[in-house]
């Protein structure tokens, strides 16, 4: 089985299994993967699932759909394939059925829950499930500070944890050598750090930083 991990300027920012016949891709919320962003298309692509093999189609979108710099109309995928969307690299990994982090989604008035990646909103969030690729950084948590799942802590133990509201307000936290940054991934609104809007593609973080997504208050905490 496929997947597609979704990145911009090298920052991993979504991970979506491929499971169903027909996977959309643009930037209208209907689609399985959203993207929200001008550059992309309300309905830019379309993957199909035949057999063990996927295609992704090009549907017209404004911009073009490139696979490793080259536009196409339709195309079978290989392994590694990197599809090109606007600034979006968007590889094709077939799947070797590596464990996945679990995605961390709040819903007002409720305790946060655990939902596998593939279950949240299309199959549009979930981590990198690369394990640690080296990288030295020691693991940090993400603590919330308001609403009913005030005090929760969740450990950032993989490459890249996604937070916040599917459809509402959705960021990312990437592992780097250097330390974690926050990306926003979805939402009309930018995330919040220290009551500051991000800007730019990413930001980041320190020891404390408090983060302010979809109504949630969460303080990163690394030792």
């Amino acid at each position: 089985m496929g997947k597609l991990v979704v990145s911009l300027d090298g920052v991993v920012i979504k991970e979506v299994q491929i499971t169903k016949d027909k996977t959309t891709l643009g930037r209208r919320p209907y689609n399985d993967i959203v993207i929200d962003n001008l550059a992309v298309s309300g309905e830019h692509a379309v993957l199909q699932m035949v057999g063990a093999d996927v295609f992704i189609e090009d549907l017209n979108s404004t911009n073009g759909t490139y696979i490793n710099g080259k536009a196409v109309k339709k195309q079978l995928l290989s392994h590694n394939d990197t599809v090109e969307i606007g600034k979006y690299k968007i590889k094709f990994i077939v799947d070797d059925g590596t464990d996945y982090e679990k995605t961390m989604i709040m819903k007002p008035g409720t305790r946060p829950a655990f939902v596998p990646s593939g279950q949240a909103h299309g199959a549009s969030f979930g981590s990198s499930g690369f394990g640690s690729l080296g990288v030295a950084t020691a693991p940090a948590s993400i603590r919330v500070l308001n609403g009913l799942a005030a005090g929760r802590e969740v450990v950032l133990t993989k490459v890249v944890t996604t937070v916040g509201k599917p459809g509402v307000q959705v960021a990312s936290i990437t592992k780097r050598p250097g330390g974690y940054v926050l990306a926003h991934v979805e939402g009309a609104s930018q995330p919040s750090v220290n009551g500051d809007p991000l800007v730019g593609e990413t930001v980041h973080l320190k020891n404390g930083d408090v983060i302010e997504l979809a109504g949630t208050q969460m303080q990163f905490v690394q030792g």
